[in-house]
């Protein structure tokens, strides 16, 4: 972990108006789809409508003759041009101990298809209207086969197998803990408590969809991509590596503005692939643009994992065990981190806050002809804290405790910090019963009540939800590099790795520098998605600001050092008499002083420049609790969350501002995976939720007012900045939340547990049929 100066500044604690939005928010952002066409081609891809069959034969012929077109390409093609697959770690075995398998993802499917929407041909035209006509002339005669699309059913005898490799459709597993000795403890338990829980499927909802554009240099034959990535190194060199086999170097991504990412964007796609592929082949410039049903068929979805959970508890509270059997559906394909999302990175953070010493999970990942899953919002953090505090609230009504009490009885105490918990993952520090009491206070909880009679007055259903979470962030890169120049024209010039996506970057990294430096904010400027400028891991598991901003603040020090170096010599005296300090470099005690920027004009390209490593010890452990109070109209089933209250400990805050944005961007989606939001495909494999009229998100009206309080009584201990990932904390504490609320206002007629997501309908049939069993 890098040593900070002690009297280096960073800018935190200021709530900055986020930088960006000026620009964005009149027009001026540069999305991909703002490039000029400049002649360019056209890409259009034809899906398959069938989840599994064989493609018999494709006739391209028809399309090839119409107008305007240039190219069509099929799987054939590329695996003649051994153009590669996408990859994945294969790190993992199955249950049998044999190693992980998947069939490979191609840019385009060969032989096979195995979901509905994957990408079988692809057509090159002048106009996006001409390739699209051109590729419903393409007769494509396929052998249609049988599909299984729930993990349950895959796992069946005699289900339909995605890959021959895995005839059980499990394409890889994990089990942690002692199987035997958990055993044990649930047969002398007082009480044991179980759910089947739920995290369905969800599609990403970014407000701009995917898009890419391919340009080729005639001269050098260099590849430039612009395309929508949260990696853009990670995906210049898959992209250049894999795909299409030629030097890194011979291949530039550049990203512009990205239109919301939430893990949505991390991986290379097939679109990409296929528009790199053709600009190289075709030596012109070759764009696509997805439809919103692009990015429903063909797009990442997130979560799909079924579990049963099951507490052994003893007469006081305190579980004595934790164990849990779950199902992971990784679709047709594995992403990148398809399969680690179930098998490592949920059981991370599966014991959540609590002391729970003694687990059994067993988790397999199962191939169905669906969509592939991948990152999205917390990936694979929700799914498991959603687990244990749905069992944290189901074992207090059970056994007749406050649900504040059993998990205080279970909390991990301040002295038992540093914790490693049951998987081996050490949290470094946290203060979670004074986050709970500090949430009770700000949420009135001893008015709860007074407002659940008055609600029942008006024929509405009450009911309180409690959450305590902690999510793991920043991934397994712990360091970043950058490079910051001062300018002769007077400005800093920071080059990073990581890449906004709307979590406002711009403005927390020029806070940082600008604090650093002691010069205004409107003298940074903050370079990123261009890997000719910078390389580095991107922002994925909310790392960007605490490995990030550890980096940027770090080069910062180092310019001050190396201007410092410099004015020594043009002030003739010696660096430990020079001091710096809002821009300018002073010998101490006299008035003989020279400017940052005037050192840059002798220097090469007029520019001083550090080229930087920010490094952390791991990842953070931000955490927190969050409190909600539902209503719930019997007659209809409608549900209204109508107060939230969130205390998140994301260590030192940067922007304060910022990470209360985050939080409320986090938890409506946490809302909406609790009450909305489902991917539902029917048994042949069809997708019926392929558009907004079929897919529910919370809209603004759905939203409460969320209050939001920062708590830094716990820096972190990993980085300098003592700052902790904060992205996506709101969506890991969002749904239990709210499911732990609904749950708490329908216990009046006995009803322990529904499956997300809450909707009216199912809610409604729930009530109805608590009444015809009471009335029985």
């Amino acid at each position: 972990m890098n040593i900070l100066p002690a009297n280096l500044r960073f800018g935190a604690g200021q709530s900055v108006k986020r930088l960006e939005d000026q620009r964005l928010l009149t027009g001026q952002g540069h999305f991909v789809d703002d490039k000029p066409q400049d002649g360019g081609l056209w890409l259009y891809v034809l899906r398959s409508p069938h989840a599994h069959a064989r493609i018999k034969a494709i006739d391209t012929g028809a399309a090839l003759a119409m107008e305007g077109v240039a190219a069509v390409y099929t799987g054939a093609d590329l695996v003649a041009d051994n153009i590669g697959t996408i990859p994945t770690l294969p790190i993992f075995k199955r249950p049998d101990g044999s190693s992980m398998q998947a069939p490979p993802r191609r840019l385009l499917a060969h032989e096979i298809v195995r979901f509905a929407g994957e990408p079988v041909a692809a057509v090159l035209a002048a106009s996006r209207a001409d390739a699209q006509t051109a590729a419903e002339a393409i007769a494509i005669d396929y052998e249609i086969l049988p599909a299984v699309v729930a993990p349950a059913d895959a796992l069946a005898p005699g289900a339909p197998v995605v890959w021959p490799d895995a005839p059980d459709n499990i394409a890889a597993s994990m089990s942690y803990g002692d199987a035997t000795a958990t055993e044990a403890a649930f047969a002398k338990a007082k009480h044991v408590v179980s759910l089947d829980l739920t995290s369905q499927r969800l599609v990403p909802s970014a407000l701009e969809p995917r898009s890419t554009m391919a340009e080729i240099d005639k001269k050098t034959g260099r590849l430039t991509l612009h395309v929508q990535s949260q990696t853009p190194t990670a995906t210049r060199d898959i992209l250049a590596d894999v795909v299409l086999k030629r030097p890194k170097d011979s291949v530039h991504v550049l990203v512009g503005d990205i239109g919301g990412g939430f893990g949505h964007k991390v991986n290379l796609y097939p679109e990409d692939g296929i528009v790199a592929y053709a600009a190289q082949k075709l030596k012109r410039t070759v764009r696509w643009r997805g439809d919103r049903l692009d990015d429903f068929v063909g797009g990442h979805h997130g979560r799909d994992l079924t579990s049963t959970g099951e507490f052994a508890l003893d007469e006081k509270g305190r579980v004595l065990a934790f164990r849990v059997r779950s199902l992971g559906g990784v679709g047709a394909y594995l992403t990148g981190a398809g399969v680690i999302i179930p098998l490592v990175l949920g059981p991370f953070v599966a014991t959540g806050v609590y002391d729970l010493p003694l687990i059994h999970f067993d988790i397999k990942a199962v191939l169905t002809h669906t969509a592939p899953t991948g990152p999205y919002r917390g990936a694979g953090r929700p799914e498991a804290v959603f687990i244990v505090e749905r069992l944290m609230d189901a074992a207090a009504r059970q056994i007749g405790m406050d649900p504040r009490q059993i998990r205080k009885v279970n909390y991990i105490k301040p002295s038992q910090l540093p914790y490693k918990n049951a998987v081996g993952e050490t949290y470094d520090s946290g203060a979670f019963a004074h986050m709970l009491e500090r949430a009770s206070k700000l949420a009135d909880w001893d008015g709860f009540n007074a407002r659940k009679k008055a609600a029942k007055k008006k024929g509405l259903l009450y009911g309180r939800g409690l959450t305590s979470y902690i999510e793991w962030t920043g991934g397994r890169v712990h360091t970043e590099k950058v490079t910051l120049h001062a300018t002769a024209e007077g400005r800093v010039i920071l080059q990073s790795g990581t890449q906004a996506m709307g979590q406002g970057l711009q403005t927390s990294y020029s806070q940082m520098v600008a604090g650093a430096l002691g010069i205004p904010l409107d003298r940074i400027d903050v370079i990123q998605g261009d890997t000719d400028k910078a390389t580095g891991g991107g922002s994925v598991g909310s790392r960007s600001l605490f490995v990030g901003g550890t980096a940027a603040v770090v080069s910062a020090g180092d310019l001050i050092q190396k201007a410092r170096e410099k004015a020594s010599h043009v002030l003739e005296a010696s660096v430990g008499d020079i001091e710096y300090g809002d821009g300018m470099l002073t010998v101490v005690g006299t008035d003989r002083r020279v400017s940052l920027f005037d050192l840059a004009k002798d220097e090469e390209d007029a520019r001083l420049t550090v080229n930087s490593q920010g490094d952390v010890d791991g990842p953070t452990w931000p955490n927190g609790t969050h409190i909600c109070e539902v209503e719930i109209d019997p007659e209809t089933g409608i549900t209204r969350v109508v107060r939230y209250t969130t205390v998140d400990d994301v260590g030192i805050a940067i922007n304060p501002m910022l990470v209360t944005g985050q939080v409320h961007g986090g938890v409506a989606q946490g809302i909406g995976q609790a009450l909305y939001e489902a991917v539902v495909y029917d048994p042949s494999g069809q997708l019926l939720t392929a558009s907004y009229q079929d897919y529910c998100i919370p809209r603004a009206s759905d939203m409460p007012h969320i209050d939001v309080t920062l708590d830094d009584s716990a820096p972190c201990k990993t980085n300098p900045l003592g700052a902790k990932g904060c992205g996506e904390s709101g969506a890991i504490g969002g749904p239990p939340c709210v499911v732990n609320g609904v749950m708490d206002a329908l216990s009046e007629f006995g009803i322990t547990s529904l499956q997300t997501p809450l909707t009216p309908v199912k809610i409604w049939d729930a009530i109805q049929q608590a009444k015809a069993t009471k009335a029985a």
